[in-house]
């Protein structure tokens, strides 16, 4: 995900701007020359780091192209200091903090699926240390993935030891008031995951039946799986709480594949959908004419009303 930096002559001709971090990025202070999204949409770090370097600048450049949100896959293992300093920032700049996921996700072993009292326990200690950071960071949402099948067991058994796992991570996540979306993932990027479709999602979170419980719709995942994507949101949308973002074939920016956000994104936004949508997804083009196409692809499918 990319984005431009901001013009040398604006910042000559508005004086309003102020230099910040080690890169020196020039940060707009007038607001009405930000873009307004209908969507919450949040960009990720790296996206936009030929504009601005730090993470701090990220953030600054973000919040004044219009993003009024972050996600970070790995704000669980950032340091405590680093993960205050990104909080203080973004609640400065009025940024939301979207998904950080949740535990060490196994890719070979049956994980959660299996029983293994030892991989739960593992799991559930992961929550908790999730459940501080969340909180640093002003986060609701935490990403959860079961891990791979278990192919010595029955489906209905594997799915009644993820029940059991994830009702248990919902009694230490309810307090707080943070919800654990489950990602259903593709089977042709992440083949032998035992979480892969909307239906065995909705499934599941039925059965765990907790407000901390629900589930992540990721768009690219869910064209590849299954395809029919607005009316499996539809069929599941009582308990979608976050959404991700990314086109197919390729994993790039809406605009660049198959689906057609413009009328996705509507129907979301049909839904008063006030929640984030992650671009998890990378740039189609390099340096910085990449991630101004990000910018611009956003800003034409977000034209839908």
């Amino acid at each position: 995900m990319k984005r431009r930096s901001f013009i040398q002559k604006s910042a000559l001709t508005t004086g309003a701007i102020s230099l910040s971090g080690a890169y020196g990025y020039a940060s707009l202070k007038n607001t009405e020359a930000k873009h307004k999204f209908n969507l919450n949409y949040a960009p990720h770090f790296g996206m936009f780091s030929n504009h601005a370097k730090s993470l701090e600048d990220q953030l600054r450049f973000m919040a004044d192209e219009g993003f009024t949100a972050l996600e970070d896959n790995t704000m669980l293992s950032r340091d405590v200091v680093t993960q205050k300093k990104l909080a203080k920032t973004m609640q400065r700049l009025n940024l939301d903090m979207g998904v950080f996921v949740a535990h060490e996700i196994s890719w070979k072993k049956p994980s959660l699926a299996s029983g293994d009292l030892v991989l739960r326990n593992k799991f559930l200690s992961e929550i908790k240390s999730s459940v501080e950071v969340a909180k640093r960071v002003n986060a609701k949402w935490v990403t959860v993935v079961p891990g791979h099948v278990d192919l010595r067991l029955s489906m209905g058994y594997q799915t009644a030891h993820v029940v059991e796992s994830l009702k248990q991570a919902s009694a230490i996540l309810e307090p707080h008031g943070i919800i654990m979306v489950l990602e259903p993932l593709n089977f042709r990027d992440h083949p032998g995951l035992f979480l892969s479709e909307s239906p065995q999602a909705y499934e599941i979170c039925k059965a765990v039946d907790s407000p901390s419980c629900k589930i992540l719709f990721d768009i690219y995942h869910q064209q590849i799986q299954e395809g029919n994507l607005i009316p499996n949101m539809e069929a599941s949308w009582d308990e979608i709480a976050y959404i991700q973002i990314g086109d197919n074939p390729g994993r790039k920016e809406p605009t660049t594949g198959e689906i057609n956000y413009k009328n996705v994104f509507k129907f979301i936004y049909d839904k008063k959908y006030t929640g984030i949508l992650g671009m998890e997804h990378g740039n189609s083009k390099p340096n910085k004419v990449g991630e101004r196409a990000v910018i611009d692809a956003y800003k034409e499918v977000d034209l839908f009303l």
